[in-house]
Order: structure tokens, then C-alpha cells, then sequence
């Protein structure tokens, strides 16, 4: 079975978030399985640095007018071996700044050209002629940066590969001027809420959404969620219409990158046999990020976007409190300048015990899922989540509100003999304070957070079961 996942981003070869996680790990285990998944993303700087260059070029010519010649680099992915075209068109990736925000953090603006391209070019590695010599049986977009390939599949005569549309997050829904929809070679039928329009505007997402033979989410209770007025983001409607089309399966990680028993990254390897040695990746932490160096302080990590979706500002709001309760807190992620700057007033008023370090550093992720107590996750909603599946694999228990993929990864220790961490329901500090709490007093008991902690590393998050998942909706469309 011969899989496009279309993306805009991938690890190792470019990253800004979970998203890149996920390609570049659910193509590689599909293939394990024996499938042929192959990756299309834009040709950015760092990617074409990154890449593993494999045969010539191949030309597509001007997919959208004005946009200049496009083609296809031939690569495959680095350490994974997992085929990747990237689509080269100088006019729209070979830029400054990042993958959707120039360098003042503004989004580009001709995004709708830059992936309105990457849907017009998995949907012609879809033809019978497809250039590449590879014809696709399946197109997997991602987000609504590929939003637009199910609708130029859908709405172009003749026979098609099966589409899946894959959301991380609809938070972010890919909109723009409707005007958009002629430069981008839509025909006028589909610009109308029974097609590409979303409160006036142009949305890739809905586009995927509504002409996808399938959607998928990032776990089963976000599946659910989103049905809702709450969490549909305006989507809901639609989504409750294509019910029976739609489900939710679970993300993994990759179990050999994040291994606390072979991570070259750490100051000292473990695993749940060998778990004291996670003090000394503790009193390294605290020593790298200048925090107090004491191996009874209760130090409790944030790594991520600094954004209200992920409850950073009940963090900011609680400190106080959390910092009464003797703890430390060290957070590691760049997002919402105003909260970027009260975490760093935090650090400077609270020098050993609270630590900022704004941007994101692989290895130093590693570190700190490594040496923290806690693992702090108050998300006002969450697809799925991965660094609380990470965490548990380093033995850092994840405190958790209990949403989206969190409520599907993390058992609460009320829940006896099964318990992995700590939930709570209400969106305020107080709720994050109160669950702070109940993880300190068990802390305090060194023989019950020692169980805790292996529980957490014990638990398994592989890729190939997703992947297995996928194969059977793949089956479904092929067979059907």
C-alpha cells in the first residue's frame, strides 16, 4: 500500500512542535509494518540541510500562476530512511524567518500560496502520470497546511487515490480573504459553506474537513470533544454531520529516542530498575539552569508553548503558591510574549528556584524530562499531547488537567495500583494548585514515589500501534 503523508514539517528535518514529531515518526514505524509511506514537505533552508539527497530532481512546472516553477527534491529522511520529496519553490520557502511567521512573528502573507502549492503537489503525485514515477493509493494530509490536497482531489473528474485528513490542533484553522480561492485554482462551486467557506472566510481546514474521505484526530477523547459547541472550534456542526467518518487514534513516541536507559543526552543513563540514578540528571538540571542544587527540593518542569491553550498562565498565576510549597520550577519553551516576560520576572525575583529558558532545544527537552519531579500539563484542551507520554517514560509523573489526550494517557493515583499522575478538572489556578499539592504529599512518602515513578515508566506509547490503526482505516478505503 503506497502512502503521501503531506506535511508541512518533519523531525529531524525541520520542527516547531509536536506536529514534526508525529511525521516523522508514524511514516517510519507504517513502513516497519511493510507499508510504502513516503513524505512530501516544503523545500525550507534547514530542511534542504538537512536532507539526504537521493536522485535528480524532479519538474512539476507552475502548479499555481504567479508562484513560479515548482519541483520535487528526492531525499530521504535522516536516521529513519523514510522516502521525502521536497517541494522546492524559491518564491515561497527559501526565506528568512519561520516555517509561517516572518522574523517580527507575523504570519506570511502569501500562506495560502505557499500551501495551497503543497496541496496542488501531492495531489499531482496522485495522477496516473504522476511524475515521480510513484503513484500514490492513499494522500494523509496533516493540519490545514495540507488542507487544500483532499479538496483538489475531490473536486478534480475521474478516479482518485483515498483521502484521510489527520487535525493536530483546531486551534489553528488555515483562514483567508475568500479572494484567495480563484488564485489558488478552486472553482467558484466550492466557495460556499458546503465546501471551502467558513464564516466568510477561506479555510483550508474545513476544506479537508469536508471533502476527506475520512478525518482522523490525535486521540479518542479529543474525538469527542470536538463534536462539541466547546471544542469543535466552530467546526462542530460539520464534524457531528461526518460522524460516522470520523475517529480519534491515539499518538505515540518514538521509544528509542526518548529511552532514559540509552539517551546519550543525559548525565547519567537509568531505567526502572536502576531509577536512583535519575537524581544525579536531577542535580545536573539544576546545576545547568542555576537552580538551587538540593535533591529533596520538589522541582516541577514545563517544557512547550508558552500559550493559554496550554495553561501557562495558571502557572504564572499559581508560582506564588507552588513556590510556597517549597518547590522549584523550571520551564523550557517560547510562545506568548506576555507570558514570556512573566516567567522571566518570575526567574528574576526567584533566582534558584525558578528557572526560564525561552526557545526550543531538543537535547535540553531530554534533560529536563530526565531531572524534574513533576511534569506540569494544565492544558485548557489538548489533542493529544506527547511530552506527558515522554515524561512517564523518564519517570517524571505528569500533573495534568484531565482533557483531549491527556485524559487518555494519564491515570490519576486515586485510581489505586494504576495510577500514573495527577488530574484535575476546573481551568483555574486554585484546581492546579489543589492537584500540586496532592502530588507533594506523595513525595513526601520516598517508597509510594518510587512505585509512581516506575508505574510511569512501564507504560508504553509505540508508534506501531498507531500505525497498525491507520493500516486498518487505509484497508477500509481501499477495500470500499
Amino acid at each position: 500500500m503506497r502512502i503521501l503523508h503531506v506535511v508541512s514539517e518533519a523531525y529531524p528535518l525541520v520542527k516547531t512542535g509536536g506536529l514534526a514529531d508525529v511525521a516523522g515518526a508514524l511514516p517510519a514505524a507504517q513502513r516497519r509494518l511493510g507499508l510504502d509511506a513516503r513524505l512530501l514537505i516544503p523545500a525550507y533552508p534547514d530542511a534542504l540541510r538537512r536532507l539526504d539527497p537521493e536522485g535528480p530532481p524532479v519538474e512539476l512546472g507552475e502548479l499555481l500562476a504567479g508562484t513560479g516553477t515548482a519541483r520535487l527534491l528526492p531525499g530521504r529522511m535522516p536516521g529513519s530512511g523514510v522516502p521525502v520529496w521536497l517541494l522546492a519553490c524559491p518564491s515561497l520557502y527559501q526565506r528568512p524567518g519561520g516555517l509561517y511567521l516572518d522574523a517580527r512573528g507575523r504570519d506570511w502573507p502569501d500562506n495560502h500560496l505557499r500551501f495551497g502549492l503543497l496541496g496542488r503537489a501531492a495531489a499531482r503525485l496522485a495522477d496516473p502520470d504522476a511524475p515521480a514515477g510513484w503513484r500514490c493509493e492513499i494522500v494523509h494530509a496533516h493540519d490545514w497546511h495540507a488542507g487544500l490536497a483532499p479538496a483538489y482531489l475531490a473536486l478534480r473528474p475521474g478516479s482518485r487515490p483515498a483521502t484521510v485528513m489527520t487535525v493536530h490542533n483546531f486551534f489553528f484553522s488555515g483562514k483567508f480573504a475568500l479572494a484567495a480561492a480563484a488564485l489558488l485554482g478552486l472553482p467558484g462551486a466550492c466557495v460556499q459553506p458546503e465546501g471551502v467557506e467558513f464564516y466568510g472566510s477561506l479555510s483550508f481546514l474545513k476544506a479537508g474537513l469536508y471533502y476527506a474521505d475520512r478525518i482522523t484526530t490525535v486521540s479518542p477523547t479529543y474525538a469527542r470533544e470536538i463534536q462539541t459547541p466547546e471544542g469543535g472550534m466552530g467546526f462542530d456542526g460539520l464534524l457531528r454531520k461526518r460522524s460516522a467518518h470520523l475517529r480519534g487514534i491515539l499518538n505515540g513516541i518514538d521509544e528509542e529516542l526518548w529511552d532514559p536507559a540509552r539517551d546519550p543526552l543525559l548525565a547519567a543513563p537509568f531505567d526502572a530498575q536502576q531509577i536512583e540514578e535519575k537524581a544525579t540528571n536531577k542535580a545536573a538540571l539544576q546545576r545547568g539552569l542555576d537552580l538551587s542544587e538540593s535533591p529533596r527540593t520538589f522541582l516541577a518542569g514545563v517544557v512547550g508553548r508558552l500559550t493559554e491553550q496550554k495553561g501557562i498562565d495558571l502557572v504564572v498565576a499559581a508560582l506564588p503558591e507552588l513556590l510556597g510549597l517549597g518547590a522549584q520550577v523550571a520551564v523550557l519553551g517560547s510562545g506568548d510574549r506576555v507570558l514570556e516576560r512573566a516567567l522571566a520576572k518570575a526567574a528574576r525575583t526567584h533566582p534558584g528556584r525558578v528557572a526560564v529558558r525561552i526557545g526550543y532545544d531538543e537535547s535540553q527537552a531530554h534533560r529536563f524530562q530526565a531531572g524534574c519531579d513533576l511534569f506540569l500539563m494544565p492544558s485548557r484542551f489538548e489533542p493529544c499531547g506527547l511530552t506527558q507520554m515522554q515524561a512517564m517514560r523518564y519517570g517524571t509523573p505528569p500533573l495534568a488537567r484531565r482533557t483531549g489526550g491527556l485524559a487518555d494517557t494519564v491515570v490519576d493515583v486515586s485510581e489505586w495500583g494504576r495510577g500514573t499522575g495527577f488530574l484535575f478538572e476546573e481551568i483555574s489556578p486554585e484546581a492546579l494548585v489543589a492537584s500540586f499539592r496532592r502530588a507533594r504529599e506523595r513525595y513526601s512518602a520516598r517508597k509510594t514515589w518510587r512505585s509512581l515513578q516506575r508505574r510511569c515508566m512501564v507504560q508504553r506509547f509505540s508508534w506501531e500501534v498507531s500505525a497498525r490503526r491507520y493500516q486498518e482505516l487505509y484497508q477500509e478505503l481501499t477495500i470500499s
